[in-house]
């Protein structure tokens, strides 16, 4: 096909505590994606739906089998041990399989934790094991608020090339990113693989409650080294149009667009699938 015309189909996972799929593909779907299904897991795990046929896999907002073992830790199991098909891949080795041939993988909120417990990010799918975790906010208690977040330009991460400070929802008590050990961390940093930091007028920042969770060195995001696997905590599918932003009836058009910040990550994924 000719740049700017390949499809770009979505699978949005859901099932199991999931809430926010409708969201996540509507998202897709205003960014330009021509499909965006919505599959529950156990479909993919009886081996009735596969990731076949698609070009994004979207692990999305919620609180996955109820956060049991911690967030995300049950599905991460789930995902190293089933096989959809008698003597085939794993869950995991499915999506290994899906990166290895071009697909993007983005996980939210819920499904950042996911990507980070089955071990994808920050070591991508040649090295997918844990090396860093997403545990309890430093304050002990559920965020729920608007915060900044300032892109790293050195990034390879595809869903933020070219974006500027911007504003996103977040809401959550697990975000607080941390390292296994500090070598872990000065790799991750050095290989710009935090695309996304908190930030507070336009430099990154441990201040609470700007940096709502206390993550280390105040990252909002992690992204593997080809840039095509992407976890963030906040929400970008909760802020795709002006009327989603708290402050809409206040703010003029100039400051704040009818298009939200956050659907520009869904935009910038779609035209880098299409070559554009």
């Amino acid at each position: 096909m000719p740049a700017g015309s390949a499809p770009v189909r979505v699978f949005v996972l859901a099932g199991n505590g999931t809430n926010c799929e409708a969201e996540t593909a509507h998202a897709w779907k205003l960014a330009g994606a021509d499909v965006a299904d919505i599959v529950p897991i156990w479909e993919w795990a009886a081996g009735r739906a596969s990731l076949d046929g698609y070009e994004v896999l979207v692990l999305p907002g919620g609180f996955m089998d109820g956060d049991d073992l911690g967030s995300a830790r049950a599905c991460a199991h789930r995902m190293r041990c089933t096989r959809p098909r008698p003597g085939g891949p794993t869950m995991l080795e499915e999506i290994v399989a899906f990166v290895r041939r071009g697909g993007l993988v983005l996980g939210i909120c819920n499904g950042f934790q996911l990507l980070v417990k089955v071990g994808l990010l920050p070591g991508g799918a040649d090295d997918p094991r844990p090396v860093t975790t997403l545990g309890p906010n430093v304050r002990g208690r559920f965020e729920d608020r608007w915060v900044r977040l300032l892109p790293d330009a050195a990034s390879p991460c595809v869903f933020t090339k070219g974006l500027s400070e911007f504003e996103l929802p977040v809401r959550h008590g697990e975000g607080r990113l941390l390292f296994v050990d500090d070598a872990v961390r000065q790799a991750t940093v050095e290989r710009h693989l935090v695309p996304l930091r908190y930030s507070l007028s336009g430099l990154p920042t441990d201040r609470y409650p700007f940096n709502p969770n206390g993550s280390e060195d105040n990252a909002a995001a992690l992204c593997d080294a080809t840039g095509r696997i992407f976890g963030l905590m906040p929400h970008p599918e909760a802020f795709v149009t002006r009327t989603q932003h708290p402050r809409w009836t206040r703010e003029p058009r100039d400051l704040l667009p009818e298009e939200g910040a956050g659907l520009r990550l869904f935009r910038n994924a779609v035209e880098a699938l299409r070559g554009a």
